[in-house]
């Protein structure tokens, strides 16, 4: 189970902080389910927070700018869509469960 867990519980992480850093008003919503195929988990991260500027160039001795990366390296899928009529997104990711978790 740690082989799930441990990309889901980084990636979560890295989404929540970018909520609490480029938010105002730091406040996010976190769903957490089962893929319906029983095989993993889905995460969505709802915030006010503008839309991701993605970008592969990070310099080296910044501080930021590695999250999505990141995200995008610990998970199997994942992307955003914004939020209809008002500011802000959902950042979705989903971690597929191995063979050895049984689903």
């Amino acid at each position: 189970m740690a082989d799930l867990c441990d990309p889901a519980c980084l990636a979560l992480t890295e989404l929540v902080a970018n909520v609490v850093r480029h938010t105002p008003d730091r406040r996010a919503a976190v769903l957490m389910t089962r893929r319906p195929d029983g095989r993993g988990v889905r995460v969505e991260v709802t915030g006010t927070c503008p839309l991701p500027q993605l970008s592969t160039a990070v310099d080296e001795l910044s501080e930021g700018g590695r999250g999505v990366l990141i995200v995008g390296a610990v998970t199997d899928r994942w992307g955003w869509t914004p939020l209809p009529g008002r500011p802000g997104k959902t950042v979705w990711f989903e971690c597929d469960a191995s063979k050895e978790f049984g689903g």
